[in-house]
């Protein structure tokens, strides 16, 4: 077996870091370098970031207009959507079962609903550009003492139902941990194609980069995660940044900010994917329009793109890369990320596989979660962001262990009944 991979039964892991700020912030400033002279200023941004908080914490009313700005957004391309979408068997199918497997796991849903609308710390709806869903969510830890370690999350929704809300049960467990998370938005299709998605992200991590600190981040230790179709933007986000530096054009961020790559059961290979997602219920018409067309299933391929020796003084620019997927996932199979991590391999990335056996697409990422205790994956992802820090390290080793928020009977009849 390849030592850069690593095959996990049921259980096994590690790991943790994060606070807050002023809300509305240039997401055009230069992004911080990496020297000496910012240290001061990193210092005093923590000191000022409880002060911050509250005097920029929205109104009632404003919360409630943006709820209604938002429900009217989503309203809106949802039925947009379903003209794209017709009346056909197999999206029919999956939206009842979706229904059943939310209705199965509310109790989880509520609960993380309840800390993402009232938790004061949380920061709904930063804004970061100009399109309308142009805004990220921002998780602090309740310590605020030093400068925490950063993930910027790009959540998956396979491009048409992705949103950053999505993302909450894994701020809520990295912040527990003393991480600050970052869950950006995008625009979904038909609002945006992936042009647009990559856009957005990129946006997304530009503001991240330049203002974390403002919130009581580190700018010298940012991840980047994405889940699912979140995990093929945010790749091919990151690969288009490395191309653009090689090339040396100027950006407002840069890929050196970035210390780890984190691929959570992405497809990384498209042509390979098209008929897997058309028997799916993801069409090939409307997959075929959210990428631009059949030629651009290359472009937006970014195992395939690595393989262009037009990009290999981008390789050298990529940070370490870490791919989690699991065996039993049938809505994006573990070979995409096995490919991609052989690919990486080939050309000199620094890369890591890590296979969970018997997995699906969504026990990683809701049900070992809303299960409660050890969460294998959170533990591994933990581990890489506090390698080096030995005092967070000692206090992960004593961390409590989550409190489940579902019966296992739900869990386990949800994911017997998940359309994903």
């Amino acid at each position: 077996m390849d030592s850069n991979i690593e095959r996990r039964s049921t259980n096994g892991g590690s790991p943790r870091e994060a606070s807050p700020a002023a809300e509305d912030v240039d997401p055009e400033s230069p992004f911080l370098r990496r020297n000496s002279s910012s240290g001061g200023r990193r210092r005093r941004a923590v000191g000022e970031a409880s002060f911050n908080l509250r005097s920029h914490r929205p109104s009632f009313r404003q919360e409630m207009g943006h709820a209604a700005a938002e429900t009217y957004l989503v309203t809106g391309l949802t039925l947009t959507l379903l003209r794209y979408l017709g009346i056909g068997y197999r999206w029919i199918v999956q939206l009842l079962a979706l229904g059943c497997y939310a209705l199965l796991l509310m109790p989880g849903f509520i609960q993380v609903g309840y800390y993402y609308f009232f938790s004061k710390h949380v920061h709904r709806s930063i804004i970061y550009g100009e399109q309308p869903r142009n805004r990220l969510d921002l998780y602090l830890p309740i310590n605020s003492s030093a400068p925490k370690p950063v993930v910027a999350f790009v959540t998956g929704g396979a491009w048409i139902i992705g949103y950053k809300a999505w993302g909450s049960l894994l701020g809520k467990r990295l912040a527990e941990r003393d991480v600050i998370v970052a869950c950006i938005d995008y625009r979904n299709f038909p609002q945006g194609t992936m042009s647009d998605m990559i856009k957005d992200a990129s946006q997304g991590i530009s503001f991240v980069c330049n203002n974390i600190a403002r919130y009581g981040g580190d700018p010298n230790r940012i991840h980047l995660m994405g889940q699912s179709a979140g995990a093929h933007i945010a790749a091919c986000t990151l690969l288009d940044q490395a191309m653009k530096e090689s090339k040396g054009e100027n950006t407002s961020w840069s890929v050196t900010q970035i210390k780890t790559y984190f691929g959570l059961s992405g497809p990384y290979n498209l042509l390979d994917l098209v008929d897997h997602f058309h028997k799916r219920g993801l069409y090939r018409r409307i997959f075929l329009g959210i990428m631009e067309g059949e030629q651009s299933l290359q472009r937006y391929s970014p195992e395939l793109t690595l393989q262009d020796q037009s990009v290999q003084l981008a390789i050298s620019c990529l940070p370490q890369i870490i791919l989690f997927h699991g065996t039993g996932d049938y809505s994006i199979p573990s070979i995409s990320s096995e490919s991609f991590a052989n690919v990486l391999k080939s050309v000199g990335a620094q890369v890591k596989l890590v296979l969970y056996e018997g997995k699906t697409h969504t026990d990683l990422f809701l049900q070992d979660p809303l299960r409660g205790g050890r969460d294998e994956l959170l533990e591994e992802i933990i581990a890489v962001i506090h390698a080096g820090d030995d005092v967070a390290l000692a206090s992960d080793a004593t961390a409590p262990e989550a409190r489940r928020l579902v019966p296992e009977w739900q869990l386990k009849l949800a994911r017997e009944i998940s359309p994903f």
